[in-house]
Formats: C-alpha cells, structure tokens, sequence
C-alpha cells in the first residue's frame, strides 16, 4: 500500500500530466470532494471532475505542507485559462485531505472566491459568482453535468 505521501504526489503529478485517469485511481470509490464551486460524492464524478480539468491548459505546483496516518495538507498553485471567459487564472489553494488505506476518502479545497470569481469572470459577474456560493456551485454543476452527458463512462450504474 502506498503511503500517503505517495498517493498525494502522484495526484497533483498527474494533474501536471494531464493524466486523469491516474487521479481517479487515487480515490476511494465513495470519496468525496469540495471546492468553491464543486460539491461532489463519488469516484466517477471526481474524475469526470478532473477529466474536464485536464482538458484544458493547467500547470500546477504543490507542496505537501503536512501529512500523518490520515490526513494531509498540500498547497497548491493552479495557472490555467478559464474556458468561458478566456481569462488567465492563478489560484493560490489549501488543499485538505482525508485517506485510508492508500485512497483519498475526501478532499476538501479552499482559496480566496473572490479573488478567484474576479480572475476568472471579472466585472459585475466575477463580483457576483465572488460572494454568491451557489451561483458558482449551479454553474460547476451544470457543467460537469453536461459533460457526463457526452461520456457514459461516466453515468451512474
């Protein structure tokens, strides 16, 4: 079984890669994930998550700040485009971890919305996706949801 360390830089190696079939391997099947737009139960769901990602231009950096016999903090810098609007992106991350047994049972992410929503929109919609949760949460939602339309092997059994 891998130590947690290990199962940590392979995720954000991958992640570098591009390689998201890799990051799913590193999930339990029931894990979950958040961030500030993303609310997410289930293995097939985090990796269409991280399929998505991975189809864009993101480079990223990591550094596994704390790690025990189950939990992990790791900072992470993401630079990428944001799709819809076009704008560059630099996304200063904490990012917390639950593991067992060699997987991830929960991630939860954190960063400044604001700062984010005013990167990645701008103007009256970044002010608003900045302080409005579920404004972020219904568009991530959305989505993802479109995009697991397109990919059955991602649809629920």
């Amino acid at each position: 079984m891998p130590s947690h360390s290990e199962v940590l830089t392979r995720l954000f190696t991958a992640l570098q890669q591009h390689d998201h079939q890799t990051m799913a391997n590193c999930y339990d099947e029931d894990a979950t994930f958040t961030d500030i737009a993303f609310e997410i139960n289930g293995r097939k769901r985090i990796h269409a998550m991280w399929h998505t990602i991975c189809e864009g231009d993101i480079r990223t950096s990591f550094d596994i700040v704390e790690v025990d016999d189950r939990t992990a903090k790791v900072k992470v810098v993401d630079d990428y485009t944001f799709r819809s609007s076009g704008r560059k992106v630099h996304n200063v991350v904490e990012s917390r971890f639950w593991l067992r047994n060699g997987s991830i049972v929960a991630q939860q992410d954190t960063c400044d919305a604001r700062d984010w929503a005013g990167m990645a929109l701008g103007g009256v919609n970044g002010f608003l996706a900045g302080r409005l949760a579920f404004l972020r949460r219904a568009k991530a939602r959305k989505t993802l949801d479109a995009f697991i339309g397109k990919h059955s092997e991602y649809k629920r059994n």
